[in-house]
Protein backbone atom coordinates (compact mmCIF):
# COMPACT_ATOMS: atom_id res chain seq x y z
CA UNK A 1 0.00 0.00 0.00
CA UNK A 2 1.40 3.33 -1.04
CA UNK A 3 1.85 6.14 1.69
CA UNK A 4 -0.77 8.24 0.44
CA UNK A 5 -3.47 5.28 0.90
CA UNK A 6 -3.03 5.56 4.62
CA UNK A 7 -5.18 3.83 6.97
CA UNK A 8 -7.58 5.97 9.22
CA UNK A 9 -9.79 5.09 11.41
CA UNK A 10 -11.11 8.71 12.16
CA UNK A 11 -11.58 11.56 9.17
CA UNK A 12 -12.66 14.93 8.90
CA UNK A 13 -15.39 15.65 5.71
CA UNK A 14 -15.54 19.46 4.49
CA UNK A 15 -17.57 20.92 1.78
CA UNK A 16 -19.95 23.68 0.25
CA UNK A 17 -21.92 22.88 -2.91
CA UNK A 18 -25.04 24.94 -4.13
CA UNK A 19 -28.13 24.01 -1.27
CA UNK A 20 -30.05 21.18 -2.87
CA UNK A 21 -32.34 19.12 -1.64
CA UNK A 22 -31.02 15.41 -0.42
CA UNK A 23 -27.31 16.35 0.62
CA UNK A 24 -27.20 15.43 3.83
CA UNK A 25 -28.52 12.34 3.40
CA UNK A 26 -26.48 11.17 0.52
CA UNK A 27 -23.20 12.09 2.51
CA UNK A 28 -24.60 10.24 5.29
CA UNK A 29 -25.83 7.06 3.69
CA UNK A 30 -22.90 7.11 1.92
CA UNK A 31 -20.44 6.87 4.69
CA UNK A 32 -22.99 4.17 6.82
CA UNK A 33 -22.32 2.06 3.85
CA UNK A 34 -18.32 2.44 4.12
CA UNK A 35 -18.92 1.41 7.71
CA UNK A 36 -18.93 5.04 9.65
CA UNK A 37 -20.89 6.62 11.94
CA UNK A 38 -21.14 10.48 12.18
CA UNK A 39 -19.19 11.48 15.95
CA UNK A 40 -19.57 15.29 15.47
CA UNK A 41 -21.31 17.07 12.37
CA UNK A 42 -21.95 21.12 11.63
CA UNK A 43 -23.95 22.34 8.78
CA UNK A 44 -24.96 25.86 7.16
CA UNK A 45 -26.91 27.39 4.41
CA UNK A 46 -26.05 31.26 3.54
CA UNK A 47 -29.68 32.40 2.20
CA UNK A 48 -27.69 35.44 0.44
CA UNK A 49 -25.43 32.97 -2.13
CA UNK A 50 -27.63 29.72 -1.32
CA UNK A 51 -24.43 28.12 -0.37
CA UNK A 52 -24.07 25.03 1.68
CA UNK A 53 -21.50 24.67 4.16
CA UNK A 54 -20.88 21.13 6.19
CA UNK A 55 -18.24 19.35 8.54
CA UNK A 56 -18.55 16.18 9.79
CA UNK A 57 -15.88 13.98 11.74
CA UNK A 58 -16.61 10.56 11.28
CA UNK A 59 -15.08 7.13 12.81
CA UNK A 60 -15.42 3.44 11.83
CA UNK A 61 -16.72 0.75 13.59
CA UNK A 62 -14.90 -1.64 11.06
CA UNK A 63 -11.50 -0.80 12.10
CA UNK A 64 -8.70 0.82 9.55
CA UNK A 65 -9.53 1.67 6.32
CA UNK A 66 -7.45 2.89 3.33
CA UNK A 67 -8.44 6.72 2.78
CA UNK A 68 -7.85 6.61 -1.09
CA UNK A 69 -10.54 4.00 -0.93
CA UNK A 70 -13.04 6.13 1.02
CA UNK A 71 -12.28 9.29 -1.32
CA UNK A 72 -13.09 6.95 -3.98
CA UNK A 73 -16.55 6.46 -2.92
CA UNK A 74 -17.21 9.73 -1.93
CA UNK A 75 -16.24 11.32 -4.86
CA UNK A 76 -19.90 10.45 -6.90
CA UNK A 77 -21.66 12.48 -4.75
CA UNK A 78 -19.25 14.98 -4.62
CA UNK A 79 -19.21 15.40 -8.45
CA UNK A 80 -23.45 14.89 -8.57
CA UNK A 81 -23.72 18.18 -6.39
CA UNK A 82 -20.89 20.18 -7.12
CA UNK A 83 -18.79 20.06 -4.25
CA UNK A 84 -15.68 21.44 -3.51
CA UNK A 85 -14.33 19.08 -0.91
CA UNK A 86 -11.78 17.93 1.67
CA UNK A 87 -11.43 14.81 3.38
CA UNK A 88 -8.44 14.05 5.84
CA UNK A 89 -7.47 11.92 8.43
CA UNK A 90 -8.62 13.78 11.86
CA UNK A 91 -5.31 13.01 13.26
CA UNK A 92 -3.60 14.80 10.78
CA UNK A 93 -0.79 17.47 11.86
CA UNK A 94 -0.63 20.12 9.65
CA UNK A 95 2.99 21.85 8.85
CA UNK A 96 3.28 25.61 9.52
CA UNK A 97 5.87 28.17 8.68
CA UNK A 98 5.93 30.76 11.13
CA UNK A 99 6.80 34.66 9.93
CA UNK A 100 7.26 37.33 12.51
CA UNK A 101 9.45 40.31 12.88
CA UNK A 102 10.63 42.32 16.47
CA UNK A 103 7.40 41.60 18.21
CA UNK A 104 7.31 38.49 19.66
CA UNK A 105 3.89 37.93 21.66
CA UNK A 106 2.32 36.13 19.07
CA UNK A 107 4.96 33.79 18.01
CA UNK A 108 5.57 32.94 21.84
CA UNK A 109 1.93 32.51 22.28
CA UNK A 110 2.17 29.74 19.16
CA UNK A 111 4.98 28.27 20.72
CA UNK A 112 4.35 27.80 24.08
CA UNK A 113 0.75 25.89 23.04
CA UNK A 114 2.39 23.86 20.32
CA UNK A 115 5.26 22.95 22.80
CA UNK A 116 2.64 22.05 25.51
CA UNK A 117 0.22 20.05 23.16
CA UNK A 118 -2.48 22.23 22.80
CA UNK A 119 -1.84 23.32 19.40
CA UNK A 120 -1.59 20.33 17.70
CA UNK A 121 0.32 21.32 14.54
CA UNK A 122 4.09 20.90 13.37
CA UNK A 123 6.02 24.25 13.30
CA UNK A 124 8.50 23.52 10.82
CA UNK A 125 10.28 26.68 10.88
CA UNK A 126 10.41 30.62 11.54
CA UNK A 127 11.53 33.42 9.36
CA UNK A 128 12.30 36.82 10.37
CA UNK A 129 13.49 39.55 8.67
CA UNK A 130 15.31 40.57 11.93
CA UNK A 131 17.70 38.33 14.90
CA UNK A 132 15.39 39.38 17.83
CA UNK A 133 13.58 36.35 18.41
CA UNK A 134 16.23 34.26 17.07
CA UNK A 135 17.17 33.08 20.81
CA UNK A 136 13.30 32.35 21.73
CA UNK A 137 12.62 30.15 18.62
CA UNK A 138 16.39 28.40 19.31
CA UNK A 139 15.34 27.84 22.91
CA UNK A 140 11.82 26.11 21.55
CA UNK A 141 14.00 23.83 19.09
CA UNK A 142 12.48 25.46 15.93
CA UNK A 143 14.74 26.77 13.22
CA UNK A 144 15.12 29.81 12.57
CA UNK A 145 15.80 31.47 9.15
CA UNK A 146 16.79 35.22 9.18
CA UNK A 147 16.02 36.63 5.33
CA UNK A 148 16.32 40.30 5.77
CA UNK A 149 14.49 42.31 2.88
CA UNK A 150 14.63 45.48 1.86
CA UNK A 151 13.54 47.45 -1.74
CA UNK A 152 16.83 46.06 -3.78
CA UNK A 153 15.74 42.21 -2.32
CA UNK A 154 12.24 41.47 -1.50
CA UNK A 155 11.36 39.36 -4.69
CA UNK A 156 14.76 37.11 -3.83
CA UNK A 157 13.50 36.95 0.02
CA UNK A 158 10.06 36.09 -0.98
CA UNK A 159 11.52 33.32 -2.74
CA UNK A 160 13.27 31.79 -0.36
CA UNK A 161 10.48 32.08 1.86
CA UNK A 162 8.10 30.19 -1.14
CA UNK A 163 10.90 27.60 -0.95
CA UNK A 164 11.31 27.25 2.59
CA UNK A 165 7.34 26.50 2.69
CA UNK A 166 7.81 24.17 -0.33
CA UNK A 167 10.81 22.11 1.21
CA UNK A 168 8.75 21.57 4.19
CA UNK A 169 5.68 20.57 2.76
CA UNK A 170 4.12 23.12 4.95
CA UNK A 171 0.59 23.34 4.95
CA UNK A 172 0.21 27.12 5.83
CA UNK A 173 2.09 30.74 6.68
CA UNK A 174 1.14 32.31 9.91
CA UNK A 175 2.19 36.31 9.75
CA UNK A 176 2.75 36.66 13.96
CA UNK A 177 2.99 40.52 13.57
CA UNK A 178 5.49 40.49 10.17
CA UNK A 179 5.74 44.03 9.42
CA UNK A 180 5.92 43.82 5.44
CA UNK A 181 3.52 43.98 3.00
CA UNK A 182 3.39 40.83 0.95
CA UNK A 183 3.97 41.00 -3.38
CA UNK A 184 0.51 39.88 -4.98
CA UNK A 185 2.70 37.27 -6.53
CA UNK A 186 3.31 35.53 -3.07
CA UNK A 187 0.10 35.94 -1.84
CA UNK A 188 -1.46 34.36 -4.85
CA UNK A 189 0.63 31.49 -4.51
CA UNK A 190 -0.56 31.46 -1.15
CA UNK A 191 -4.05 31.89 -1.50
CA UNK A 192 -6.17 30.30 1.27
CA UNK A 193 -2.74 29.36 3.12
CA UNK A 194 -1.20 32.41 4.46
CA UNK A 195 -3.13 33.95 7.22
CA UNK A 196 -1.74 37.37 9.47
CA UNK A 197 -3.21 38.91 12.45
CA UNK A 198 -4.02 42.56 12.50
CA UNK A 199 -3.83 44.86 14.96
CA UNK A 200 -7.15 46.43 15.30
CA UNK A 201 -11.18 45.27 14.35
CA UNK A 202 -11.17 45.30 11.26
CA UNK A 203 -12.75 46.77 8.81
CA UNK A 204 -11.73 49.81 10.70
CA UNK A 205 -8.26 51.22 11.36
CA UNK A 206 -6.31 49.36 8.51
CA UNK A 207 -2.72 50.20 7.99
CA UNK A 208 -0.13 51.18 10.22
CA UNK A 209 -0.31 52.59 13.68
CA UNK A 210 -4.42 51.19 14.60
CA UNK A 211 -4.27 51.56 18.15
CA UNK A 212 -2.62 55.49 17.76
CA UNK A 213 -5.90 55.76 15.38
CA UNK A 214 -8.22 54.32 17.99
CA UNK A 215 -6.65 56.60 20.63
CA UNK A 216 -7.28 59.37 18.33
CA UNK A 217 -11.09 58.78 17.84
CA UNK A 218 -11.64 58.21 21.41
CA UNK A 219 -12.49 54.64 20.64
CA UNK A 220 -13.75 52.58 23.71
CA UNK A 221 -13.79 48.91 22.16
CA UNK A 222 -9.81 47.96 20.99
CA UNK A 223 -9.46 44.66 19.28
CA UNK A 224 -7.47 42.33 16.47
CA UNK A 225 -8.68 40.30 13.80
CA UNK A 226 -7.02 37.29 12.20
CA UNK A 227 -7.59 37.08 8.00
CA UNK A 228 -6.21 35.32 5.14
CA UNK A 229 -3.87 37.34 3.02
CA UNK A 230 -4.49 38.24 -0.17
CA UNK A 231 -3.00 41.10 -2.49
CA UNK A 232 -5.53 43.88 -0.96
CA UNK A 233 -4.32 44.66 2.11
CA UNK A 234 -6.12 44.26 5.43
CA UNK A 235 -9.14 43.34 3.32
CA UNK A 236 -8.72 39.73 3.11
CA UNK A 237 -11.32 36.77 4.54
CA UNK A 238 -12.23 37.17 8.56
CA UNK A 239 -11.22 34.37 10.47
CA UNK A 240 -11.61 35.25 14.01
CA UNK A 241 -11.95 38.67 16.06
CA UNK A 242 -12.03 39.66 19.59
CA UNK A 243 -12.05 43.02 21.57
CA UNK A 244 -11.26 44.63 25.22
CA UNK A 245 -13.44 47.52 26.71
CA UNK A 246 -11.06 50.92 27.14
CA UNK A 247 -11.86 53.97 28.58
CA UNK A 248 -10.27 57.71 27.79
CA UNK A 249 -7.77 56.71 30.51
CA UNK A 250 -5.71 54.81 28.10
CA UNK A 251 -3.09 56.16 26.14
CA UNK A 252 -1.97 54.77 23.26
CA UNK A 253 0.66 52.74 24.91
CA UNK A 254 -1.60 51.04 26.78
CA UNK A 255 -4.11 50.55 24.09
CA UNK A 256 -1.07 48.72 22.06
CA UNK A 257 -0.54 46.38 25.81
CA UNK A 258 -3.85 45.65 25.81
CA UNK A 259 -3.87 44.50 22.51
CA UNK A 260 -0.99 42.61 22.03
CA UNK A 261 -3.18 39.78 24.46
CA UNK A 262 -6.19 40.37 22.17
CA UNK A 263 -3.82 39.87 19.35
CA UNK A 264 -1.64 36.53 20.52
CA UNK A 265 -5.25 34.69 21.67
CA UNK A 266 -7.29 35.75 18.51
CA UNK A 267 -3.94 34.57 15.87
CA UNK A 268 -4.11 31.25 18.10
CA UNK A 269 -7.70 30.39 17.32
CA UNK A 270 -7.38 31.01 13.86
CA UNK A 271 -4.35 28.91 13.72
CA UNK A 272 -6.10 25.84 15.75
CA UNK A 273 -9.48 26.16 13.66
CA UNK A 274 -7.25 25.96 10.38
CA UNK A 275 -5.65 22.93 11.75
CA UNK A 276 -8.89 21.41 12.91
CA UNK A 277 -10.72 22.04 9.43
CA UNK A 278 -13.23 24.18 10.69
CA UNK A 279 -12.38 27.21 7.99
CA UNK A 280 -14.32 26.97 4.60
CA UNK A 281 -14.23 29.90 2.37
CA UNK A 282 -17.59 31.67 1.28
CA UNK A 283 -16.71 34.67 -1.24
CA UNK A 284 -15.22 37.11 0.54
CA UNK A 285 -16.06 35.54 4.18
CA UNK A 286 -15.29 32.55 5.69
CA UNK A 287 -17.41 30.03 7.62
CA UNK A 288 -16.09 28.65 10.86
CA UNK A 289 -17.19 25.81 12.57
CA UNK A 290 -16.08 26.66 15.86
CA UNK A 291 -16.87 25.28 18.85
Amino acid sequence: MNQQNELVSEIVLTFSCDDKPGIVAAVANLFALQGFNIRESSQFEDVHSKRFFMRTVFETAEGEKPIEDIKSAFRAVAERYGMEWSLCDLHRRIKIVIAVSKWGHCLNNLLNSWKRGSLAVDIVGVVSNHEDMRELVEWYGVPYHFLPVGPDNKSEQEAQILELIDTESADLLVLARYMQILSPKMTGALRGRAINIHHSFLPGFKGAKPYHQAYARGVKLIGATAHFVTEDLDEGPIIEQDVERVSHVNQPEELVEIGRDIESRVLGRAVRWFAQQRILPNGNKTVVFSR
